[in-house]
């Protein structure tokens, strides 16, 4: 499923853009492409969220691919922060129909051309 990004573009990760990488990190996420999205991923990438944190590249993709309870969703990036090190995006995850399941907050660390870490923070939508 394609993603619903600023403008509609499929975002294309350039090693000194971090928010670049992470419009690409949805992008590859939504469109079930788990090979490129491990490829914007450092090997040592770490996600915390509020439920649970993965750690390494290879557990983090494993359970976006094959565990998620759902993976028919859509990224709705209503901002992106690029100033720091690495770059904060807001926005609602959507199911197939549209409807919002939650808002979040996602504030990524980016080095060496990869995304290094991500802490998520979600709320449900009232």
């Amino acid at each position: 499923m394609p993603s619903r990004r600023e403008g509609g573009e499929r975002a294309e990760a350039t090693p000194s853009d971090p928010a670049a990488l992470a419009r690409a990190y949805y992008d590859a996420l939504d469109a079930g492409e788990y090979d490129r999205l491990a490829s914007l991923l450092d090997p040592d990438f770490v996600q915390r969220r509020p439920n649970r944190t993965f750690e390494g590249r290879e557990r983090f993709v494993a359970f976006m691919r094959d565990e998620r309870p759902n993976t028919d969703t859509t990224h709705a990036v209503d901002g992106v922060y690029p100033s720091g090190p690495g770059v904060a995006v807001r926005g609602r995850l959507l199911d197939a129909d549209g409807e919002v399941l939650f808002a979040f907050v996602d504030v990524f660390d980016a080095a060496g051309g990869r995304l290094t870490a991500l802490e998520t923070y979600a709320a449900a939508d009232d």
